[in-house]
């Protein structure tokens, strides 16, 4: 069966948001290990609808950069109750029975399923049971404002630390599985 694995940049303090304003002084060889491992381990993407608009937005158009042809060509499933077709190439809309249609997209054939940004969705799959893994890279900046992946008044979700690394700029890498 395949894994849903989400991947983040936080700060100390929890900020998921704008990590392009906070993020890149900490950016070294290590944590670029870490990412490109999430990225090779899967043969498709998990969006919600406000990162997919963001990465349509971008990518194909992005022309030069170098994961342009990853994010154009990697198959992507979009979880939207308000988006009613998709532009961006190889890209399938999920809105009915959302539960029922990811758990069915586990069960195919292939690599991980990958999750960048999409906190809400993260977070509602971590409540369904559908979420397998969760790396966090946690860097060592208090932002002081912003979304976070875990705002106040949430539920209480246990998870268990099954990897952990320091790198060189202070970042950690932390990777859990629901307890």
């Amino acid at each position: 069966m395949r894994k849903i694995v989400a991947g983040f940049f936080l700060s100390l303090d929890g900020v998921m948001e704008s990590p392009e304003k906070w993020h890149f002084p900490y950016f070294n060889e290590e944590m670029g290990q870490a990412v490109a491992a999430q990225a090779a381990g899967a043969d498709a993407m998990l969006l919600g609808r406000a990162t997919y608009q963001e990465f349509a937005g971008y990518w194909p158009t992005a022309g030069d950069d170098p994961m342009a042809e990853q994010m154009n060509e990697t198959p992507k499933y979009v979880v939207s109750s308000t988006l009613k077709t998709l532009e961006w190439q190889n890209s399938t809309l999920i809105s009915g029975n959302v539960t029922e249609e990811i758990t069915r997209l586990k069960q195919a054939p292939g690599r991980d399923i990958s999750i960048t940004g999409s906190a809400t969705l993260v977070r509602s799959l971590l409540r369904e049971g559908l979420l397998d893994e969760l790396r966090l890279l946690v860097h060592p900046i208090v932002v002081g404002s912003g979304r976070r992946l875990f705002p106040e008044g949430g539920e209480q979700t246990p998870l268990k630390l099954v990897e952990s690394q320091t790198f060189g700029t202070g970042v950690v890498h932390l990777v859990y599985h629901p307890a």
